[in-house]
């Protein structure tokens, strides 16, 4: 599943080639994604510019901008594109009469001749319409701070876990503590900071917290320096893999030795999903 770095890397490859372009065509080939895509999506946009493209955790916000000058002040926003990404899906920028896959089941023809293409083999991504008058979306409003902001740190992990029972690899993973740190980032942070994922969050130290706090920050940098991680799907919007799996430590790698202290890496499950730690490096 594409997580926070796999999304932000797909911001980064395909901003320079939509924003500011014009869409001149919308083609639905597939309308049944986990949200449909609505019945009016060619009419909203066709004649329409794509403003600058943000992220919000793992959705992707494309402002969408008429070309009506009003009393000298610019294009004025019409709404906006909610774009999620879901277990296998991407968004990637290819030449006018490329012919589509079987999985290709959205294209934005951009003014240039250059396409916007989505891409979902198992369609539970989705995007969908915000008008600029509907104010906060609830998939949005109930997010946790970005954990690369200086609104995330060890003081709010700390302060939130105060009698909290759950481990703390689900507790890190939810987004209303903080977005965006996924079963594989979680798994590498809790590494590096050397604590076990299935300690009580409740029963771990301030200091420990600003420990945890620091490591997800700096795995989230370097998996998004790296071009996210490829384990099977995902690939950046100019269609390269993510080469942050080759810095893995931990995911993935149960039954192998600890590349730190050589000790056998043990699998657990927390929260039904799978969490690879070294019994002796965390605790």
């Amino acid at each position: 599943m594409p997580e926070l770095p796999e999304v932000e890397t797909t911001r980064r490859g395909i901003a320079p080639h939509v924003e500011g372009r014009e869409v001149r065509e919308v083609i639905v080939r597939e309308s049944r994604l986990r949200v449909p895509v609505p019945d009016d999506l060619s009419e909203r946009l066709v004649g329409s510019r794509i403003g600058t493209i943000a992220r919000r955790a793992k959705y992707l916000k494309l402002p969408i901008v008429s070309e009506a000058v009003i009393d000298g002040c610019g294009a004025t926003e019409k709404g906006t594109l909610l774009w999620h990404l879901g277990m296998s899906g991407s968004l990637r920028i290819v030449p006018l009469g490329e012919l589509p896959g079987k999985h290709d089941h959205v294209d934005l023809v951009l003014e240039d001749g250059m396409i916007l293409r989505y891409r979902d083999p198992r369609r539970f991504g989705f995007v969908d319409w915000l008008r600029q008058d509907q104010g906060g979306d609830p998939r949005l409003n109930r997010l946790g701070p970005e954990p690369l902001s200086e609104a995330f740190d060890g003081s709010r992990l700390f302060d939130l876990s105060r009698g909290r029972k759950m481990a703390v690899k689900p507790f890190l993973m939810d987004n209303a503590i903080v977005v965006g740190v996924g079963n594989i980032y979680a798994s590498e942070a809790l590494f590096m900071a050397g604590i076990d994922p299935r300690r009580a969050a409740g029963r771990i130290s301030q200091e420990r917290y600003d420990a945890l706090a620091a490591a997800a920050k700096e795995v989230l940098a370097a998996a998004i320096a790296q071009g996210g991680t490829t384990l099977r799907d995902f690939v950046s919007g100019k269609g390269e893999p993510g080469y942050f799996v080759q810095k893995l430590r931990v995911y993935g790698r149960d039954g192998q030795p600890c590349q730190q202290c050589g000790a056998e890496l043990k699998r657990v499950t927390l929260g039904q999903r799978a969490s690879v730690f070294c019994p002796h490096c965390q605790h």
